[in-house]
């Protein structure tokens, strides 16, 4: 997840499929093909819920979007470039409820919440965590609950809970890696059991693949990370264990602004309307579904 004092984890799932069925190490494909493809939607201006944007952004009709790719299946770049995601289907699909156009600006993940309270950026849109510390510095819409999910391969069963003496994939500097796997390796020396074999990859494609060859007995992620692995692996894979630590996803806006309160009815209404679980689906990331968009909804 991509929270404050953690690395956020980087992911690309490309040459799992080809990879794992060549069994070959060192192998380089291009899989872009095997990406979702954006879903296209069309969606009525809601005139009550857009009459609540600050008159300047109306005016403009665009949305300035702030996001940090890659971050698959969420935001990342298809094979001409262009940004594509779960979120920026979102994005989109609350854009049209605005009557506004979204534009989509690359930027470093640490600058986009300055770049939101300097007015750079109407909003953000980088799988940010909604968390009591950064909701002093903006407000957060959330619209997604994610967390740290196991998988392994289709066929076996895997207890992430008494996981002792297994190997398990991670990606370096994440959560997994850092507090998650950690944290239950050390449980199994407590119970006086062998401690997990955690095993690092430079990325997640990587610890995916090793998954899907038998490297490794499973792999750690996001929750929604591990959805798409899933997905794009075509039932290879399968989620063990429940979704740990979950905390909700939030779309940042500037601290006190008006944009807040559409942004957060144009995400009711979509949830409400089933627009919400059509992109959900549409990404395989409906585990993380909710049923109420809120104004800073952290807990902690």
């Amino acid at each position: 997840m991509r929270q404050n004092k953690k690395v956020p984890m980087r992911v690309r799932l490309a040459g799992v499929l080809a990879c794992a069925a060549l069994l070959m190490t060192g192998c380089v494909v291009d899989e872009s093909a095997n990406d979702t493809k954006p879903i296209s939607l069309t969606i009525a201006k809601q005139p009550d819920i857009a009459a609540l944007v600050p008159d300047d952004i109306r005016a403009g009709g665009v949305l300035k979007v702030g996001t940090n790719v890659p971050y698959q299946p969420n935001e990342f770049k298809d094979s001409e470039g262009r940004i594509i995601g779960f979120d920026v289907d979102l994005v989109t699909a609350v854009s049209q409820v605005l009557g506004l156009e979204p534009k989509f600006f690359e930027a470093d993940f640490g600058k986009i919440i300055p770049a939101i309270q300097a007015g750079t950026f109407h909003m953000g849109m980088s799988s940010f965590t909604d968390s009591l510390e950064r909701e002093k510095e903006v407000d957060f819409v959330t619209y997604f609950s994610a967390g740290v999910q196991w998988a392994t391969k289709e066929g076996r069963e895997i207890d992430p809970d008494n996981a002792c003496g297994l190997r398990v994939g991670v990606q370096a500097t994440t959560v997994e890696d850092t507090d998650e796997v950690p944290a239950k390796s050390a449980a199994c020396e407590a119970r006086g059991e062998d401690p997990i074999i955690k095993v690092k990859f430079d990325s997640q494609d990587q610890a995916v693949n090793a998954t899907l060859l038998g490297q490794v007995d499973a792999f750690s992620a996001d929750s929604p990370v591990t959805a798409y692995a899933i997905k794009k692996t075509d039932g290879q894979l399968h989620q063990v264990g429940p979704a740990y630590d979950a905390a909700p996803y939030g779309l940042p806006i500037k601290k006190g602004s008006l944009l807040a309160a559409a942004v957060q009815k144009a995400m009711q209404h979509l949830i409400d309307k089933g627009y919400y679980r059509t992109i959900n689906e549409h990404w395989g990331v409906q585990a993380g579904m909710i049923e109420h968009a809120e104004i800073n909804g952290a807990k902690e």
